[in-house]
């Protein structure tokens, strides 16, 4: 059995490295800006960044359009997408990087990946075997150790709960996500980031929130280009060939990548929980790197739209006209059946 493939994990991991940098820059940030602000500005940023690169693109003359648009019945999905990982969830981040140190917060952004797994697993029934089960396990394990309040009376933190249940709203997202991820990412992310931007913007003047320097706006703008615009395109492209619970597995990267420049950016000391949790986490990406699938398994007869190539073994059909390498148009797929190493991708979320 093959592993899967190298490319999309590599986007998957840069997607990641990208993200993580974004919870200690953020925390910096939120010296001089209040929570709510600085999350419109992070998504403004992400989604007028993406536009721009697509402005610049169609000017130089060289674009040309191989992905597919986001369907009527498809505006649901990002609709959910955008409420619940580009709105809510930032929001209470923000709120819960306040009283967390940003390494901690860091290391508990891991749950993204376990709830993006229950969620593909017990609601849209994306399929994971044993060593994925006993990967969120361990995530799970050390992100409860993360959240303990050592410090005063026995329990949980606030702000650790609240970046958790951010993470909970960023594995619906991912799952919402997941189910347009075939379609045009560029579209997808820049809807998304001035969606959610301009809601959260128009939230802050409505919560007479105060507002930084031109120069914080536009550091908060940059950071949210590159750390939520240009990560979410990446991990929406891996997400298209590894799935959801697979693709958050790889991005589980992210939190050490925000702990590593907590240490270095912040001064930030670690209490002991976080060197128990630490070796749990990363056993936990060990068992999702290793983990390989194959099987005989049945495709249906189905019909959608998405960009495509016609060297693989599920793109056959014929074009009149003839085709380019690579292109997006409706085609359909007959039933077939077969044996080969596979991902939950777009033609292989079949049941197990």
């Amino acid at each position: 059995m093959n592993k899967p493939p190298v490319y999309p994990i590599i986007q998957a991991i840069l997607a990641a490295v990208l993200f993580g940098a974004s919870t200690p820059a953020a925390k910096l940030l939120l010296g001089k800006i209040e929570p709510v602000p600085l999350a419109a500005f992070l998504y403004l940023g992400s989604g007028l960044g993406l536009l721009l690169y697509r402005i610049l693109r169609h000017l130089s003359g060289n674009y040309k359009a191989v992905e597919a648009k986001i369907s009527r019945k498809e505006v649901k999905w990002l609709i959910g997408a955008v409420m619940s990982g580009g709105v809510i969830a930032p929001i209470i981040l923000m709120f819960g990087l306040r009283t967390t140190p940003a390494a901690t917060a860091s290391l508990l952004l891991n749950f993204e990946g376990v709830a993006t797994t229950l969620i593909a697993v017990l609601i849209f029934n994306e399929a994971i075997g044993t060593r994925i089960w006993l990967a969120v396990a361990s995530i799970t394990i050390a992100s409860i150790l993360l959240s303990l309040n050592v410090t005063g009376e026995w329990g949980f933190s606030i702000g650790a709960v609240g970046v958790l249940l951010a993470c909970v709203l960023w594995g619906a997202d991912n799952n919402f996500t997941r189910n347009i991820s075939a379609k045009d990412p560029f579209i997808t992310v820049t809807i998304k980031g001035l969606g959610a931007g301009a809601f959260s913007l128009f939230l802050a003047f409505a919560l007479n929130s105060g507002f930084p320097g031109f120069k914080i706006i536009i550091g908060a703008m940059i950071l949210g280009c590159f750390s939520y615009g240009l990560s979410i395109v990446l991990f929406i492209f891996a997400m298209r060939n590894l799935g959801a619970a697979r693709t958050s597995a790889f991005f589980g990267a992210a939190p050490f990548v925000g702990a590593l420049l907590s240490f270095l950016l912040l001064n930030e000391l670690p209490n002991v929980l976080f060197y128990i949790s630490l070796p749990i986490m990363i056993l936990g990406a060990y068992l999702i790197l290793g983990e390989e699938h194959a099987h005989s398994h049945t495709h249906e007869s189905i019909e959608h739209e998405h960009r495509h190539r016609h060297d693989d073994n599920h793109h056959t059909h014929l074009h009149e006209d003839g085709a380019d390498l690579e292109h997006a148009h409706m085609h359909r797929h007959e039933p077939v059946r077969h044996d080969h190493a596979h991902t939950p991708d777009t033609h292989h979320r079949h049941k197990h």
